[in-house]
């Protein structure tokens, strides 16, 4: 019941001048003009809505597609980022596969851990001095 309510009160905000049972009625002469006058008012205001309906669909549409374009960009930078990662790890495996390499590798890592070592004791060490 509360369901009536909310579509019958969504459907007289479109269409707010039209009557409960259509709007337009045929009148058996053509002799009322009042009644002409009416059912032209209301084919114009149904076709400024549906003019409005159209435009606003239009809009929807023109957003659609240029998410989607932005979308496909996005996938295709991806794409492309993943093959180059995939072209790093593979350079990363030749250096690892060599016994060479290896020793030079772990050295440098040595080096990048005793420099951080190295600076986070002389700053701890600044800090009790000066702190």
């Amino acid at each position: 019941m509360n369901y009536r309510r909310e579509h019958r009160s969504s459907r007289s905000a479109l269409f707010d001048d039209l009557e409960e049972g259509g709007g337009l009625r045929a009148s058996p002469s053509y002799s009322n003009g009042m009644e002409d006058h009416d059912n032209e008012k209301t084919m114009d205001s149904l076709h400024d809505r549906v003019s409005f309906l159209k435009r606003l669909t239009g809009d929807i549409h023109e957003e659609v597609e240029s998410h989607n374009r932005m979308l496909d960009r996005m996938g295709n930078e991806m794409d492309s980022s993943r093959g180059i990662m995939s072209g790093t790890m593979d350079r990363f495996k030749m250096v690892f596969e060599k016994k060479s390499n290896q020793r030079i590798c772990k050295l440098a890592a040595y080096f990048v851990v005793a420099f951080f070592v190295l600076y986070y004791s002389f700053r701890v060490l600044l800090y009790f001095m000066y702190g």
